[in-house]
């Protein structure tokens, strides 16, 4: 049975979707079982991966239209499957207030190909949304991103307020994965700073794999292709990969060689 693990940021730009890309990739490479859900209607999960969506995408199977089995489909790496989304999934906002138990829709679909996979990843919208919302209470995990600059707690308060009213009101389960640190410019007194601060601030939930700002990552979206495949002996393919088995390690899962 899967674990699911949302990764949410209310504030943009922190490197969540580079995160979704990469981290999913590197675990599937690393031998499990993965399925990427691309729950931001910007779909840059789903191109980073290289894909695209056509007639079925998560929209869809939110909305009850299809069943969320439908929706999947087969990446270039292998173990990496990808229910994909693109602009539609903006209307499912306003199309969910009047639906009945609108904040279960995603826990529901997920649950016909949980057991097909080791680990379920969703990549939220920035911002705390019905759709982040959907994503929190199917999730057992959240997984924050947040940015080494000097604004990196603002609004993460507010996130982890949103995560305990989800606890008492939607999801008793859910509980914070960890912290992960990006675009790390380890030459700046700033950057180390924020890195303490974090550290202080999560104690033991902020992973000790730090992701350095790099141009490789910057620009691996651009060619579909995760950044172990884009350049696999960069910084950013060897910090994602070291924080893939980091999470392994915590999960208590054996690396498959």
């Amino acid at each position: 049975m899967a674990k699911i693990i949302a990764i949410a940021n209310q504030k943009g730009g922190v490197g969540k979707t580079t995160t979704s890309v990469n981290l999913t990739a590197i675990l599937a490479d690393m031998g499990q079982r993965v399925l990427a859900v691309d729950l931001d209607p910007q779909g840059n999960t789903t191109s980073g991966l290289g894909m695209t969506v056509e007639d079925k995408s998560v929209y869809e199977a939110v909305m009850g239209r299809i069943g969320l089995r439908e929706a999947v489909q087969h990446t270039e790496i292998p173990g990496l499957d990808l229910v994909g989304a693109d602009i539609r999934l903006a209307g499912a906002e306003l199309e969910l207030v009047s639906v009945d138990k609108r904040e279960y829709r995603l826990k529901t679909a997920l649950a016909a190909v949980q057991k097909d996979y080791d680990f379920i990843f969703i990549d939220c919208p920035p911002s705390l949304s019905l759709l982040t919302l959907n994503a929190l209470t199917a999730a057992d995990r959240v997984l924050v991103p947040i940015q080494c600059e000097y604004y990196a707690l603002e609004g993460v308060s507010s996130l982890m307020n949103t995560i305990s009213r989800v606890k008492k009101t939607f999801n008793p389960r859910i509980d914070l994965e960890g912290v992960v640190l990006t675009m790390l410019d380890g030459r700046t007194n700033l950057g180390l700073q924020v890195v303490a601060e974090v550290k202080k601030h999560f104690k033991k939930k902020t992973f000790a794999t730090t992701i350095p700002r790099s141009i490789r990552l910057g620009e691996a979206p651009s060619h579909g292709e995760p950044i172990h495949v884009y350049d696999p002996r960069s910084a950013g393919a060897v910090a994602y990969r070291a924080l893939a088995a980091e999470l392994l390690e915590r999960n208590g899962v054996k690396v498959k060689k």
